[in-house]
């Protein structure tokens, strides 16, 4: 089962780099300042250093400067370079006290600026495997945070979808696995009661636990063939989805004839990319769900086509009407018709349209069903068709 070391988790304060966010953001703000101010700074010195005081030989032609006079000339460049010295240092100062102000301002601003991220920082913490109905529920405009909020909350929604369905999985296959163990201890218990017993006896036993045990093996195929299914594809080449069709076809024309099925085909090459094996055994899955819940002289139609760079593989019967509001959950583990949960005479175990639909999601296709105007299914996987030709 999985483990919800999958939800997101905030530890303690927001954490970049070692520092906290809200230091980092604070020290960008006021270095960013700091910049700007000394690039004003060196560009207004450089503006005032460069520029000509006074015009003092213009002056000094216009108007003859007496004898034993003190240099005009030297004085102005003092006096200008004086000015520009206390300039730069009133500057320096300004610069210096507005960046502690930008400091302490930035540090505010970024405390709520974060403020969300650690609501939702405290909220996350407190969600577990227990309590995974809890939500984020982030209010506030629609910005960066409130999306990434809503988006864990999306998260946590699927996360809890599939710890529901994973219990449920686990307690109805704990039922299943314990319904045949519970038949051949029974078996062997009543063969080692009886007193007289003998070779005949025994050997009716025997063959009644292996029967037990065929039913057992075919449960853990579909338990594997499920889990199997669900973990997706390693390797995924082209297929014919009409080749293998037919071929589950041909395999099946025996016990469809014996069932007094009438069986129509229409199969269309169909190029799809996949897993041969997890194909041969969906479309044989439908097949056998067609012919297992179908009636003496019914029908059964197997159709592949293709229509829009997709190919639809549909399996349609006659048989039992099903509400259309009950046809979501057949495609749920060990969910039957019929009210109680123990296996079909058949060996069944309500497996067959869960692994369809695992198998399916796996090849990146959907599944739709719909109930017959005769009763019955009709069921429609729609996959993505496959640019290259299926190997020969």
């Amino acid at each position: 089962m999985a483990t919800i070391a999958a939800v997101p988790r905030f530890h303690g304060r927001l954490r970049l780099g070692g520092r906290s966010a809200r230091l980092r953001l604070t020290l960008l703000y006021s270095g960013m300042f700091l910049a700007l101010g000394t690039t004003l700074i060196a560009i207004i010195f450089l503006v005032q250093s460069t520029g000509a005081p006074l015009d003092v030989h213009s002056a000094a032609v216009a108007h003859p400067i007496p004898a034993g006079a003190p240099d005009i000339n030297t004085a102005v460049t003092q006096q200008h370079s004086a000015d520009l010295s206390r300039l730069l240092a009133g500057a320096w100062l300004t610069l210096l006290m507005t960046a502690v102000a930008s400091a302490l301002i930035g540090w505010f601003v970024a405390g709520r600026v974060l403020r969300p991220l650690r609501e939702m920082t405290t909220t996350a913490r407190t969600i577990t495997a227990g309590n995974l109905h809890e939500r984020l529920a982030l209010a506030g405009p629609d910005d960066e945070f409130k999306r990434l909020g809503d988006t864990i909350d999306d998260l946590l929604a699927r996360l809890e979808a599939s710890f529901a369905a994973q219990r449920r999985f686990v307690a109805n296959a704990a039922h299943e696995l314990r319904t045949p163990l519970t038949v051949e201890r029974t078996l062997l218990q009543v063969a080692l009661a009886d007193p007289d017993a003998g070779t005949a006896s025994f050997r009716e036993t025997c063959e009644e636990l292996l029967d037990a045990g065929r039913d057992h093996e075919r449960l853990l195929e579909s338990l594997l063939t499920l889990a199997t299914s669900e973990r997706g594809l390693e390797r995924a080449k082209a297929v014919d989805l009409a080749n293998v069709a037919e071929e589950v076809v041909q395999a099946s024309r025996a016990r469809i004839s014996s069932a007094q099925i009438e069986l129509s085909t229409s199969l269309a090459p169909a190029v799809v990319n996949g897993d041969r094996a997890l194909l041969e055994r969906l479309v044989a899955n439908l097949i056998d769900n067609a012919v297992s819940y179908n009636r003496p002289g019914g029908r059964i139609d197997v159709r592949v086509s293709v229509q829009d760079a997709r190919a639809a593989l549909t399996v349609a019967n006659t048989g039992q009407r099903i509400p259309a509001t009950a046809i979501e959950r057949l495609f749920e583990p060990f969910r039957r018709l019929r009210p109680d949960r123990e296996a079909d005479e058949d060996g069944h175990h309500g497996l067959g349209l869960s692994i369809v639909q695992a198998t399916a999601a796996a090849h990146h296709a959907t599944v739709t069903a719909a109930p017959g105007p005769d009763g019955g299914l009709a069921i429609t996987v729609d996959f993505p068709i496959a640019a290259s030709a299926p190997d020969r």
